[in-house]
């Protein structure tokens, strides 16, 4: 056991059992969206995964603890805090460790807090990826380095569309990660469910996924596995709005010369406001819509692990 690891009773008791276990990240409550609609989407997604078999586990930092599974106490404390937690990516995690300071874990965290605790299935919103001119800034997300080596499933509805999708396909397939559409063979971008880049592999059920998992791990590979499941229909919103709304915060991001890892946080928010909120309310259907397949991913994992 990691000295530094606190497992919630509820996870490590379910760990033991061999009963699915989702992982979750914290980024989301501190700089996904404001208070208290943070802590009551962070709570509705953990009774989604209960509503479909799994138990779920949100992943964060506080005082210095790596924790695997969060009360609902601490997701109110993470909740009202907000911004004023730190993002924390893999090169975080042993100053905020020796600091005892709390850490809002991203996808890179969560996967390595995750492995750490024997959780195999990780839902999220969207990955991280190759933001757009990273010929020049060299901005590439630790999200796929982690991917690469760390074997945890991802769940998400792709990469956010803020990104630059072609290259961060092109990275992935670099880096050996499989990527896998759910029900599709066109990568989903987040707000939307077209992004116009096909991807190799669609599959069709939880079990077929879980299969595919056990076959990664049979096979000795040491790397993740990415799952890409597109926003439900009635949620997906058009293209060209996106798009140009995105077009504008980029442009403003980069007059106010916002750079690293404040870019996403800057971006999702001002891409919000531009649209009114719609995609906001898109990215917490989107959410829920993969903590849906995660909790059964996990079910029908656990049933041939």
């Amino acid at each position: 056991m990691n000295p530094y690891l606190d497992i919630l009773p509820e996870v490590a008791e379910a760990i033991a059992d061999g009963r699915p276990v989702v992982a979750l990240e914290s980024t989301i409550i501190s700089h996904g969206m404001p208070y208290p609609q943070n802590v009551e989407t962070a709570l509705r997604v953990e009774q989604i995964i209960r509503e479909n078999g799994a138990v779920p586990a949100t992943i964060a930092v506080i005082g210095g603890r790596l924790k695997a599974g969060l009360s609902p106490e601490e997701i109110e404390y993470f909740g009202k805090k907000g911004r004023a937690i730190a993002k924390a990516s893999r090169r975080d995690l042993a100053v905020l460790c020796a600091r005892g300071e709390d850490g809002a874990t991203t996808v890179t965290t969560t996967m390595i807090i995750a492995h750490m605790a024997g959780i195999k299935i990780f839902a999220t919103g969207g990955i991280g990826g190759v933001h757009r001119g990273a010929a020049e800034t060299m901005d590439i997300s630790a999200d796929l380095e982690e991917l690469a080596h760390t074997p945890v499933m991802v769940i998400c509805a792709g990469a956010k569309s803020i990104l630059d999708l072609g290259l961060t396909l092109e990275y992935l397939e670099t880096r050996g990660v499989p990527v896998l559409g759910y029900g599709t063979k066109e990568l989903p971008a987040f707000y939307t469910r077209h992004s116009g880049f096909g991807i190799d592999y669609e599959v069709d059920s939880p079990e077929e996924l879980a299969q595919a998992f056990k076959a990664s791990h049979d096979l000795g590979f040491s790397g993740g596995m990415l799952v890409t499941n597109p926003i439900p229909e009635e949620y997906s919103m058009p293209k060209d709005v996106i798009d140009a709304a995105i077009d504008r915060a980029i442009k403003e991001c980069e007059e106010q010369g916002i750079r690293g890892k404040d870019t996403t946080p800057f971006l999702l928010a001002r891409v919000a406001e531009l649209t009114g909120g719609d995609s906001l309310a898109s990215n917490i259907q989107l959410v829920f819509n993969n903590a849906r397949l995660a909790a059964r991913t996990a079910a029908a994992y656990s049933l041939i692990e």
